[in-house]
């Protein structure tokens, strides 16, 4: 990005504009020019990249573009559920789409509220974003989209696509866990897969209704949003369908593992159990024995005798014996 970008990013709502030249190239605008701008021959699309928080942007919106009220208020408000709609010959639209912010988690998204009727394009954000400084980037490398539709278009895809590393990177921790080992390291696994787990449902709850929005905007954009531009919408809604399937997967994945991992633990405790009672039921008779032999009363038999200490060991032996016999005969060991 250029100084005069940055600057712009201080002094207006404006963090960056482009007039697209329809031969993927484009021209910086600031943000004076862009409040009288007429295209100067045809193809010529003005792109204004806004941040909707900034003092003026709603009025901005009513005044110099001639947005409802209703309609302007919702591109500045942090209603961002996904949804798009055509309002006369303007589509409207929120999309969502994954934080990469330094300290933001993949569950976390960010919203991108966009405006066209098809000469003009203006998105808004609350936080930074991106992938419009991705698109800007590759107009001021002369490979960007064309016009208005097509760069709605790769805003969307860019926005699905970042998603599948986030999926990736759900899956590849996924992995290491089931070659983990569950008992060393039970209660981190768990908390990891909780983790994803919520992940998971943070994802599919924030990105399916984007699944129906790209659907509205190929229904019922108008005619500015050419066919090949439908087609385009059309794909990124097949690769959202195929990562909003991923993520089921990952879900169920991290379910089973977790399933998995509870019932190991659970086994092997009921097994410490087990063994511990066995261990107690062949004691339990030698230590009532040895209590009884040790009571200090007279009458005790073999008390003068110095050969009754060897006997109560070879009872206690005996004892012992049989009733490791007994136990195995009813596979109790």
């Amino acid at each position: 990005m250029s100084q005069a970008d940055d600057a712009a990013e201080t002094e207006t709502p404006l963090l960056f504009g482009r007039v697209l030249d329809g031969n993927g190239g484009a021209r910086q605008i600031g943000w004076d020019e862009a409040q009288a701008w007429q295209p100067s021959r045809p193809g010529e699309v003005l792109w204004l990249h806004v941040c909707r928080t900034r003092p003026g942007v709603q009025q901005w919106l009513e005044g110099q573009l001639d947005i409802p009220e209703p309609t302007a208020e919702l591109l500045t408000s942090d209603q961002t559920r996904p949804r798009a709609f055509r309002e006369d010959e303007t589509l409207v639209g929120t999309l969502r789409g994954i934080n990469f912010n330094p300290g933001a988690e993949p569950e976390d998204m960010i919203s991108m509220q966009f405006w066209s009727d098809g000469s003009r394009l203006v998105t808004l954000r609350r936080h930074p974003l991106q992938t419009p400084r991705e698109v800007v980037a590759m107009l001021d490398r002369g490979a960007g989209p064309l016009d208005a539709g097509a760069t709605i278009t790769m805003l969307a895809e860019l926005l699905i696509t970042r998603m599948s590393q986030s999926i990736v990177d759900m899956n590849e921790i996924l992995d290491e866990l089931e070659h983990d080992d569950s008992e060393e390291h039970a209660e981190r696994m768990l908390k990891q897969i909780s983790t994803i787990r919520r992940n998971c449902l943070s994802l599919k709850r924030h990105m399916a209704p984007q699944h129906e929005a790209l659907e509205q905007i190929s229904r019922d954009a108008p005619a500015w949003f050419e066919d090949h531009d439908r087609r385009e919408i059309a794909e990124s809604i097949a690769r959202l369908r195929r990562y909003l399937d991923d993520i089921d997967i990952s879900k169920e994945s991290a379910l089973v593992l977790q399933d998995e991992i509870r019932a190991r633990s659970l086994a092997s405790s009921e097994h410490a159990t087990y063994m511990l009672t066995i261990v107690a039921g062949i004691f339990l008779p030698l230590g009532f024995l040895t209590g009884l032999l040790g009571i200090n009363v007279g009458g005790m038999p073999g008390m003068d005798d110095p050969d009754a200490f060897w006997a109560v060991v070879a009872l206690c032996t005996l004892l012992f014996v049989v009733l490791i016999v007994v136990f195995r005969r009813l596979r109790w060991l």
